[in-house]
This record gives structure tokens, C-alpha cells and sequence, in this order.
């Protein structure tokens, strides 16, 4: 018994000078996530929401410029709302510039391409799509006034909302319902004086023509904000900006491609010649509305990508709505529309119903954050 208490002994001794020379580990706590990614983010949301802006605003002004002073095309002017899309290879060669001087000093490499073909397949279908419906809201302004045809932008809300709801399971909050039933009431008070916008020289069988078009291309584009959104979350690769323009860009070639057929068919690029030599403003003035034209929509379009993509479908619908009041008043200024009491009363209403989705968006992150104080 003896010698295997002396070995009990030497065991103790040496497991207690094991443990004092090899202290316990201490847990590794992962940094909190940095601030400037946040600050970031919202930088990227605030130049895509200006973006998105000039083109809500700006792309039915110069569209309705161009029907106005004597432009008959169309497909052509459908063609212009993506055919801007090279602009987009300018962020993406500089931040591939950025990205190359970063990697070589850390003995990296870099990608030119990070869209994958699942990815490449999703957003040249959604493309075809945006090409169809580009048409759609074309053939409507052609015969609209740009009041009335803004109608289409805030009756598009009720629609991306649905799709949201359905397609990427979109939360609503008492502040974003009352935010869609503002706007999407606002819209309402608009149609309930468009009988009285008929424009010269257009009937009124294709004034109903182009208003069906109109509401048409409100519920496709509707759809389309989701589908973008799901094709984000279903893409199975992260979802950088630099993704986002490569994005944007295949969503702009196919829907291109798509209103080049149709330039084809119809004899479109014959007509810009005799366009050009009879267009109210001059024939210099022509190609400038025709270019200002290709530079104003992709704005709107990359700017509703992006921020589809710093926040939600629906925030970008909401922001399109919001810029329904804007296109009115400068409808009127610019092209010497009607300015009704029923316009000033969508005005209010639109105001109001951002104002009220921006509270809901304040609240939620203040929860947020709340919940994330609590959990840590």
C-alpha cells in the first residue's frame, strides 16, 4: 500500500506543477462588428436614394419631352431607358482598380467578374422582363400627360408590397401599412381627375389604351423589385455594390437586347434620321433629349438596385412613390401641365405617407439595437 501512496503523491505533485505552468486560456471575444460598415451602408443608401430620385423624377419628364415635340418611336424611346448601360462600366472599372492596388499589396489577386452563371441566368430573365415592361410604360406616356402617367409610380407601391409580401416574405409594421394606404390613396386622388388631361391630338380610345398600358407596367414593375430582392437572397454568393452594378448591368443588356428586337421589326433605326430633321427643338436638341434620356433612366434603374440592395424592395418602392409629387410640379413647370387641387392633395398625402414609413424605419432599428444591447 505504501509504494502506491508515494506514487499517488509524485501524480499530485506534478499535475499541480503542470497546471501552475500552463495557465487556462482565456475566451477569445469576437470585435463587435465596425461602425463604418453601417456608416458605409448608409452612405451607399443615400447616393442610390439620390439616384433614384433624379430618375423617378427626371426619366417621365424627358420621356414626355420627347413625344411631345414630334418623337413617334416607341421602341426606340423603350430602347433608351436601358440602352445607357455602358455607363455602368466606369464604378466598375475603378473599383476593380481599387480592388487590384489592394490585393497587390498583400500578394493577393483579384477577380474581374463575380457574378456566377446561376446568378447571370436569374437577372437576364428579370432583364427580358424590365425590357417588356419599359415598353409598356412607354406606349402609355406616349399618349399621357406626365400627371397623369405618374399615377402609374404610386399605384406601383400597393403592387411591390404584394410581391414583397409574397416573393421575399416582407414584414410590415402599422407604419409602412399606413404609409402604402396614404400613397396608394394619394394615386387614387389623381385618377379621379384624369379625364380632364386628355393631351391634344390624342384620342380617347388610346388615352384608355394608354392607361391600361400605364397600370400594366405598375404591376409588372412591382413584381420586378422583389424578384430582384429574391434573386439577392437566392444567389448563394454575398451580395457586394461591385455585384450589384454587374447586376444591373446584365438586367440592362437583356432588356436592351429585348427593345432592339422590337427597333428591328419596326424600322425604328431608320426613323431617327427623319426624327431628327423634324423634331420641334432643332435636330441638335434631338440627340441631346435622346442621350439625357439613356443617362436619366440608369439612374433610375441602378439607383432602385441599389437600394434594393443597402435596404429592401419595398423601401425602394416607397421611395419611387415618393417622388410622385416632384414629377407633378415639375410637369407643370417644365411642360406647362394643369396643376388641379387634386394634385396638391396627392402631394400631402405622398409626404405624409414617407414621413410615416421613415418613423416605422426609425423605431425598428431603435428595437434593434435594443435587442442587440440585451443579447450582449
Amino acid at each position: 500500500m505504501e509504494p502506491n501512496s508515494q506514487e499517488t503523491e509524485k501524480f499530485l505533485a506534478m499535475a499541480a506543477r503542470s497546471h501552475s505552468i500552463t495557465p487556462a486560456k482565456p475566451i477569445e471575444k469576437k470585435p463587435p462588428p465596425p461602425e463604418q460598415s453601417t456608416a458605409m451602408k448608409r452612405a451607399v443608401l443615400f447616393f442610390n436614394s439620390i439616384l433614384l430620385a433624379v430618375g423617378s423624377c427626371g426619366g417621365p419628364l424627358i420621356t414626355r419631352l420627347y413625344f411631345v415635340h414630334g418623337g413617334n418611336c416607341v421602341w426606340l424611346s423603350s430602347w433608351l431607358q436601358s440602352g445607357g448601360c455602358p455607363i455602368i462600366f466606369i464604378p466598375l472599372i475603378i473599383s476593380y482598380i481599387f480592388r487590384r492596388r489592394a490585393a497587390s499589396r498583400s500578394g493577393n489577386s483579384t477577380k474581374m467578374i463575380f457574378v456566377k452563371l446561376r446568378l447571370f441566368l436569374s437577372a437576364a430573365a428579370i432583364g427580358l422582363i424590365i425590357g417588356f415592361d419599359n415598353y409598356l410604360y412607354t406606349y402609355g406616356i406616349a399618349r399621357l400627360p406626365v400627371s397623369t402617367s405618374a399615377l402609374i409610380i404610386a399605384c406601383q407601391l400597393a403592387f411591390t408590397a404584394a410581391f414583397a409580401y409574397l416573393l421575399v416574405n416582407q414584414r410590415f409594421t402599422r407604419y409602412s401599412i399606413m404609409a402604402i394606404v396614404l400613397m396608394t390613396t394619394g394615386a387614387a386622388v389623381l385618377a379621379s381627375h384624369t379625364s380632364g388631361d386628355l393631351p391634344a391630338g390624342v384620342s380617347n380610345k388610346q388615352y384608355r389604351a394608354g392607361f391600361l398600358t400605364t397600370l400594366s407596367a405598375a404591376f409588372l414593375y412591382g413584381m420586378i423589385l422583389p424578384l430582384v430582392e429574391l434573386t439577392y437572397e437566392k444567389s448563394k454568393q454575398q451580395i457586394t455594390y461591385t455585384l450589384v452594378l454587374e447586376i444591373q448591368l446584365i438586367l440592362s443588356v437583356f432588356a436592351t437586347i429585348l427593345s432592339t428586337v422590337g427597333m428591328l421589326i419596326n424600322n425604328n433605326f431608320q426613323e431617327i434620321g427623319r426624327e431628327a430633321a423634324e423634331f420641334g427643338l432643332g435636330e441638335t436638341k434631338y440627340y441631346v433629349v435622346l442621350v439625357m434620356n439613356a443617362v436619366i433612366w440608369q439612374s433610375f434603374f441602378l439607383g432602385a438596385v441599389g437600394v434594393i440592395f443597402s435596404s429592401s424592395s419595398l423601401f425602394s418602392g416607397v421611395l419611387i412613390a415618393v417622388m410622385l409629387p416632384a414629377t407633378e410640379i415639375l410637369g407643370v413647370i417644365f411642360l406647362k401641365e394643369k396643376f388641379h387641387a387634386e394634385k396638391g392633395v396627392s402631394l400631402v398625402l405622398n409626404l405624409c405617407g414617407f414621413v410615416c414609413y421613415l418613423v416605422g424605419e426609425i423605431k425598428n432599428d431603435q428595437t434593434k439595437t435594443l435587442e442587440l444591447q440585451t443579447t450582449a
